[in-house]
């Protein structure tokens, strides 16, 4: 068994994975994390880290301050154990980040759900009540009876009635971790997780999925923070280059253009199209001129006949 983490529930929020799908997503705070306690097996006969969540500027009791000055460790906030199979990894005070959990791997989380205040039968257990009409009076949502009759004389244990809703611890489980930020302290996990904003999360590897799981340790997430911080530079560095190599080009390409020969053919091959489109057209014309001056002769001809 390994590590989990402890965190708060900042809210929900939607998610966009590298193929453009939108996921509904809860994103979970990891802040202040440390180990508080170690449990052996020969001293205490489980194995066990505790780890603690925030930092506390409270009046803390007697135990608790004494707890603090043995372990040498500031206040925290909250503080959970978390059964593990080997203990020799950890130390007290030592930081747990979000490293501890990968992309794509499954987890489950476990807190008190909200609580709802007194409830009847019908929001509580999924009643269907009694009918609305006929014969029905002022009972139509109550859970109908109870028990028996003389024989048992009384009510059994877990008999579903009317109580309080909510406010129990309930568990989700293999749920996906679709975003591990390590700077912000922050996790994505896909769906919903129970409790409100700001409640405390017990986060751990699931149960039910077989997974081989590599933590990534912190020099490693550096590593691929620079890597990724110098990615981008590159790219916004690149971007600039690129658009001033392509003006240069675009700019040097009418002056290849001018020296080539199959341009200079071309230009030729057009002028002789537009010289021989003008000639034909001036031959035209004198011919139209032509065919006009012959009938002002006839004309001036039958003029003169007319006359005499």
């Amino acid at each position: 068994m390994r590590l989990g983490l402890l965190a708060k529930k900042i809210g929900m929020s939607r998610f966009y994975d590298s193929l453009g799908i939108n996921h509904s997503v809860t994103i979970l705070k990891v802040d202040e994390s440390n180990v508080v306690d170690i449990k052996t097996n020969e001293k205490n006969g489980y194995s066990a880290v505790r780890l603690s969540l925030g930092k506390s500027k409270r009046n803390n009791n007697k135990p608790v301050r004494g707890f603090l000055k043995k372990q040498n460790i500031p206040a925290f906030l909250f503080s959970k154990e978390f059964r593990v199979s080997e203990t020799d990894n950890y130390k007290v005070g030592e930081k747990v980040s979000v490293n501890n959990f990968i992309e794509g791997q499954f987890v489950d989380v476990t807190s008190n759900s909200k609580g709802k205040g007194f409830a009847g039968g019908m929001k509580r257990h999924n009643f269907g009540g009694n009918r609305a009409t006929h014969g029905v009076s002022i009972s139509h949502r109550s859970h109908g009876s109870t028990g028996q009759c003389q024989d048992p004389g009384k009510v059994f244990k877990g008999k579903k009635m009317a109580g309080r809703l909510g406010n129990v611890q309930v568990t989700i489980q293999n749920l996906k971790v679709l975003k591990v930020d390590n700077e912000n302290g922050i996790i994505l996990v896909k769906g919903a997780v129970p409790g409100h904003k700001d409640s405390v999360l017990k986060i751990f590897d699931s149960i039910k999925k077989n997974q081989k799981i590599k933590p990534v340790n912190k020099d490693e997430a550096d590593e691929i923070n620079d890597s990724a911080q110098q990615q981008t530079k590159d790219n916004s560095s690149n971007l600039p280059n690129e658009s001033k190599a392509n003006t240069s080009e675009n700019k040097g390409e009418p002056e290849q253009n001018t020296n080539l020969p199959e341009k200079e053919t071309s230009n030729q091959t057009n002028e002789s199209i537009t010289n021989n489109t003008k000639n034909v057209d001036s031959n035209q014309n004198t011919n139209s001129m032509e065919s006009n001056e012959k009938p002002n002769k006839n004309d001036n001809e039958n003029n003169k006949d007319e006359v005499k």
